[in-house]
């Protein structure tokens, strides 16, 4: 079996060309067995231990995390009807091992008595914090649960899965589901010529003649924040804000509008059985933020200290475009329009002004020099490594003494059959083997970039670098880690609510002059950025930043009260919370037919249900913690070493606010964050 199917085959680096969709099923069967018959045994050990459970456990982990990680990632990245198919077909069967496993009685038990044992003393950091965690984890899978509600836990567990794989699957359908086909260029004014020319090779694609739009990042904000022509603007903006639901042009075709009530229904369920009021104080169990009450309080302070910057901000912008275009009626499609507009004016200065100076190439340089002079960290390109597309490169990450540190993998452009946004995901994480060599972790990068265009690099905007720094910061976290144990090595382990403080904190690189410099040439000529474009793009840095603030702190309240007030007898609760969150946070018109909340992957799809709050309360930690290399030099020696040390190293092993008063010397405050966005002065 295992000759033939290569996701029984124990290799380094994941052969993603010989993965078919019949090897799915036999292989998580054959693995899901194995697993079984291996517990079995370890518990018929008198005496359990670290040696004789705990580590064994994490083998087990180990193979089938690395081998339903390459099929998930298959799914998202490489979408097709036959993986799809074998893959909603499988999640049963692995949700109900999963189930069985954090109910198991006896192993429970048997970890129990580990860390009850003299011998748990003598257990590092990083193993202590592993029992516990598994010991925290049993309970809320309910292994305290009767019989009956063992059942009824495990049954909503299955039907969670397949409900958020379904929820993914009609956004991704819808997205693709729509496009605009252009044949008149009057009709493009005001769009980039780079969105045109990606327009014009999308038509060529499908075999038309004309500019051809989707629903695709790069396509829509081209249009929504660029076209001329406010009829196309409307269409393509209504076709965006109601994928996947009752309204717009594919109304009812792949609605989700059950589908998120039936998940809302069944977390809720889940909660209730586990003896919590709803299901987000379920979700904070295991975060930094202790209760409900200290999320609503942190997030409505943060809405209070942004309230009136932007109002202020959108009141300039209706005063704008009615001076300068006679707009008296801003509507939702004209908000982005009138905007970078705006902007131009203020500060003679847009993305597409920036995009050709930072074409790909020395983006991905200046970033790994970066890091080279922060931590040491030199990171090459490796060609012979087997990729799940032709546009995926492959990076080897090694230390100051030359030695191999971990293995990562970028897929930076949008294209058909790929889900949408940005992320950073593994196949495998560090740990120390059995026979006491390392496993070296290996991760993903997944962006939605503009794709290059004939032999030219692919140009960035300063957004999508960004974000490239973004999911950069969270591998940076899984491949730098120092601890060999898996289960908190890495990402793994961290707190949901501190998880995004790395990430967010590499952003803050890229509006420094010495990085620029690094990440930022022409692509034509090679000169750096000009001074005066530089003066602007940092003149611009907090333009509509109240804005934007309280757009995050609507999806973040809305999905926090959306898990701590859901009532299935309710007749449309999903859009009445919402409704209501709005009209507390928004400064901005919104379209009655705006179903944003049908394409919330986050919480729908993702892992952010009752955690989207996750992203504000960590800036705050990666903004404070930016702040001490402002204090301290940018590139000051002892604070790199000590951010290397405490945040990238670390993993889950510590409690985050433990190793953030490490580096910092005290507690988190809010006051950078505050100032970075020119909420505060």
């Amino acid at each position: 079996m295992s000759k033939q199917n290569s996701l029984l085959a124990k290799n380094q680096f994941p052969v993603f060309s010989t993965v078919k969709p019949r090897h799915v099923l036999p292989a998580l069967e054959q693995i899901l067995t194995e697993n079984r018959a291996t517990i079995n045994r370890l518990l018929q050990e008198k005496n359990p231990s670290w040696e004789n459970l705990i580590q064994p456990l994490e083998e087990l982990d180990d193979r089938l995390h690395t081998m339903w990680g390459l099929v998930s990632h298959l799914n998202a990245v490489v979408n097709s009807s036959a993986l799809r198919k074998v893959y909603n077909a499988v999640l049963p069967q692995l949700s109900a091992y999963f189930t069985e496993l954090g109910q198991n009685t006896k192993l429970y038990k048997a970890i129990n008595k580990i860390a009850a044992s003299p011998a748990y003393k003598n257990l590092t950091i990083a193993q202590k914090k592993i029992i516990a965690n598994e010991l925290r984890d049993f309970k809320l899978s309910g292994v305290a649960l009767s019989p009956r509600d063992k059942q009824q836990f495990a049954k909503l567990q299955t039907q969670l899965a397949a409900l958020s794989a379904k929820f993914s699957e009609n956004l991704l359908d819808a997205t693709c589901g729509w496009a605009r086909l252009v044949t008149n260029k009057k009709e493009l004014t005001g769009i980039p010529k780079h969105a045109l020319q990606l327009a014009k090779a999308a038509a060529k694609t499908h075999k038309k003649t004309g500019w051809m739009f989707t629903l695709e990042q790069p396509s829509y904000l081209a249009v929504i924040a660029y076209a001329d022509n406010h009829n196309l603007r409307q269409e393509i903006y209504t076709a965006y804000v109601t994928r996947a639901s009752d309204q717009g042009p594919n109304a009812g075709r792949w609605d989700n509008s059950k589908v998120m009530a039936d998940i809302l229904q069944a977390r809720t369920k889940e909660a209730n059985l586990l003896k919590f009021d709803n299901y987000a104080e379920y979700s904070l169990a295991p975060k930094m933020a202790r209760t409900p009450k200290q999320v609503l309080t942190f997030l409505r302070k943060l809405a209070k200290c942004s309230h009136a910057k932007a109002k202020q901000e959108f009141a300039e912008l209706q005063k704008f475009a009615q001076e300068q275009f006679s707009v008296t009626d801003l509507q939702p499609w004209d908000l982005a329009y009138y905007s970078e507009k705006l902007r131009q004016h203020q500060y003679s200065i847009s993305q597409e002004d920036l995009r050709p100076y930072f074409p790909e190439p020395q983006v991905l340089t200046g970033m790994f020099k970066l890091v080279k002079r922060l931590y040491g960290i030199t990171v090459t390109e490796v060609n012979n490594l087997d990729v799940w597309h032709q546009d995926v490169k492959v990076f080897a990450l090694h230390g100051r003494k030359k030695n191999l540190i971990s293995y990562l993998y970028m897929d930076l452009y949008a294209r058909p059959q790929k889900q949408g946004s940005a992320w950073m995901n593994d196949y495998c994480g560090r740990r120390k083997l059995v026979d006491g060599n390392l496993q070296l972790p290996i991760a993903y990068i997944i962006c939605n970039f503009s794709a290059p265009i004939g032999k030219r690099s692919a140009l960035f905007t300063h957004s999508d670098v960004l974000t490239l720094f973004h999911e950069f910061g969270h591998s940076l976290q899984h491949m730098l880690t120092k601890v060999d144990y898996a289960g908190v090595a890495g990402i793994n382990g961290v707190p949901w609510d501190a998880v995004e403080l790395p990430s967010q904190f590499m952003e803050n690189w890229c509006f420094e002059k010495s990085i620029l410099n690094l990440i930022a040439k022409h692509y034509k000529t090679g000169k750096p950025l000009p001074k005066k474009l530089y003066d602007r793009m940092i003149a611009a840095k907090n333009f509509q930043t109240g804005l934007q603030m309280l757009r995050q702190l609507e999806f973040s309240l809305f999905d926090f009260r959306l898990h701590m007030e859901f009532d299935a007898k309710q007749k449309n609760q999903i859009q009445t919370i919402l409704d209501s969150v709005r009209k507390e946070m928004a400064v901005t018109p919104q379209a009655p037919f705006n179903r944003f909340q049908h394409g919330f992957s986050h919480i729908f799809g993702g892992g952010y249900a009752a955690g989207y709050y996750s992203y504000k309360w960590a800036e705050v930690l990666a903004s404070d913690a930016f702040a001490k290399f402002q204090e301290d030099g940018l590139f000051n020696k002892e604070t790199a070493a000590s951010f290397l040390h405490n945040i990238l190293e670390a993993g889950g092993a510590v409690d985050p606010m433990i190793l953030f008063k490490r580096f910092r010397g005290r507690a988190p405050k809010i006051d950078a964050l505050l100032q970075q966005c020119g909420v505060r002065s």
